[in-house]
């Protein structure tokens, strides 16, 4: 040990631990962390999918006559933006990507016309028939209430003037396919790219899942369900929630609790209050402004207050989220995810909600 510490600078000691916590799939095809970047493979294969190039595969891309741009391009012809985008008609679903595998997704970008929760995503693993992701499009981007807020976060980022990008890791084995169904009553514009790598995948890696769910308002008071029903090996990564309150006052008091392997009445985690497990505290209150303070980090955030010069008056709505990426939950068998929806009455007592709530929980399954 000694001659080994003797080779480090200690201004290089902080960049060493950082770069040694970051997770690096060794001499797999896909580790595309910061640490990984390094990592040269011959045998990976970066590709991508958009309206220029459908299937994603090699030297196909920008080879459109006919698109949505082809007057505009009329007089440079083709590779010149004849096809950047999709039309979707109504109460339609359109085969974004339809990829063999094995390999990763690991970036999906587009930005959408019309109501964002309209718009459903669907992804499917390996040939199953029941979706691992099945979320409205604003939801699945942590922006559900179908308005531009900037996100910077790690996993989820949205963009001026509505780019929507997604960076959660997605390996498959056999094949990934991901739809789009329009549901609203009049046509879509749909700008989109998925890039991925074709490489072998880990034994160990697991399914990307993505579950919506709602209640509006909550079917019992004070409880809000996020995730039941997980059967099997997995951790749990990430929690976006919308939530309308129709009460006045401080409405997230509520703790968050993961049921796991066994749990009964009582939680193996329990939270301390729904601003907590954001990673906020005291109401998110701003007292210099008086309002509440928005804000959005890698980690977790607060990126939608509507109307945002208010502060603890009813039909407010909020948008949160909380990624697990250096604290995933693990489960071995099973998982249910909770959070109460709790205020305060005016003697100083709780006070069960029944908010407007909506919520996409995601994880990793073997």
């Amino acid at each position: 040990m000694k001659k080994i510490t003797n080779l480090i600078k200690p201004g290089l000691i902080s960049v060493s631990l950082f770069l040694m916590a970051l997770p690096v799939w060794a001499d797999e095809s896909f580790g595309t962390s910061l640490g990984g970047l390094s990592m040269v493979d011959t045998q990976a294969e970066s590709r991508s999918i958009s309206a220029e190039n459908f299937t994603g595969a090699k030297g196909q891309g920008g080879m459109a006559i006919h698109g949505i741009s082809q007057f505009a391009a009329a007089e440079l012809g083709q590779t010149w933006k004849v096809s950047p985008a999709v039309g979707i008609g109504p109460h339609s679903t359109f085969d974004l990507a339809d990829i063999s595998g094995p390999g990763c997704i690991n970036h999906i970008w587009m930005t959408p016309s019309g109501d964002w929760s309209a718009i459903m995503i669907r992804i499917y693993w390996d040939g199953e028939t029941n979706a691992a992701v099945e979320c409205p499009l604003g939801a699945f981007f942590a922006s559900g209430w179908n308005k531009y807020s900037q996100i910077n976060s790690l996993p989820v980022c949205v963009n001026p003037g509505s780019g929507l990008n997604c960076y959660w890791s997605m390996p498959f084995r056999k094949r990934a396919h991901i739809t789009i169904e329009n549901k609203a009553d009049a046509g879509i514009l749909l700008f989109y790219q998925v890039d991925y790598t074709l490489a072998k995948v880990p034994k160990n890696a697991g399914y990307f899942h993505a579950r919506f769910h709602s209640e509006t308002p909550l079917k019992s008071p004070g409880t809000y369900t996020i995730l039941d029903n997980v059967r099997g090996e997995g951790q749990y990564v990430g929690t976006y929630i919308a939530i309308k309150v129709h009460n006045s006052g401080w409405w997230g008091e509520g703790e968050i609790k993961f049921f796991m392997d066994g749990d009964d009445k009582f939680p193996t985690i329990c939270g301390t209050g729904t601003e907590d497990y954001f990673c906020g505290s005291y109401d998110f209150h701003n007292y210099a402004t008086g309002k509440y303070q928005k804000f959005s980090t890698p980690y977790s955030g607060l990126a939608q207050v509507l109307p945002p010069d208010q502060i603890y008056q009813p039909e407010q709505c909020f948008g949160l989220y909380r990624w697990h990426i250096t604290d995933p939950i693990r489960f071995h068998k099973e998982l249910k995810v909770t959070i109460q929806d709790l205020g305060w009455k005016s003697d100083k007592h709780y006070r069960l909600l029944q908010d407007d709530i909506s919520s996409v929980a995601f994880w990793y399954q073997k």
